[in-house]
């Protein structure tokens, strides 16, 4: 039997149930941005631990290529969650403003939790945290590796190539901060 289910779909309810999914996926991405930072961490200081037992120094180069995976990984998720935002903020609310026939901004978090005093500190500090996690952190690897008895030139070389691939990233850390 037919259902005649145009009565129930308006422009509103499904710009409604976009602003739901995407705030879904905005908060699944925040929660999976913010755990690859203690699964840095954590691999990282599992490296450490195995090359101080074992006394292999090259083991260290993995440190900046695990930072630079999941360093990537969580910039592409933190661009995600923020263009989700302006999504929401900039296209979004205007358009169930204009069919609700409200003046006021729709979804004013998306607009208040932008001017709350010292956000731009904590971006700043949230930035440096990260820049120890995905720049520093890897660098005093590299730098170990380096001043280690083990230093081959093949190694010596990746550990370069390491070392640019993690000064881009760090850019692209940069980059973000006034956002």
């Amino acid at each position: 039997m037919p259902v005649n289910s145009t009565d129930d779909v308006t422009e509103g309810k499904i710009l409604l149930t976009e602003y739901d999914r995407l705030k879904e996926e905005q908060k699944a991405r925040i929660g999976f941005r913010d755990n690859l930072l203690y699964f840095t961490l954590a691999a990282a200081t599992a490296v450490v631990a195995i090359t101080v037992q074992s006394g292999q120094f090259r083991l260290l180069l993995s440190v900046p290529v695990i930072c630079l995976i999941l360093g990537w990984t969580y910039l592409v998720n933190d661009e995600k969650v923020s263009a989700i935002s302006y999504y929401v903020r900039d296209h979004l609310g205007p358009r169930l403003g204009e069919l609700a026939s409200t003046h006021g901004t729709m979804f004013g978090w998306e607009v208040y939790h932008r001017n709350v005093a010292g956000r731009t500190m904590r971006k700043r500090l949230q930035t440096a945290v990260d820049l120890f996690a995905y720049l520093v952190l890897p660098m005093v690897c590299t730098a170990a590796f380096w001043c280690s008895p083990t230093v081959q030139p093949l190694l010596a070389l990746t550990s370069l190539v390491q070392t640019l691939a993690q000064i881009v990233l760090g850019w692209q850390f940069l980059r973000r901060v006034e956002r």
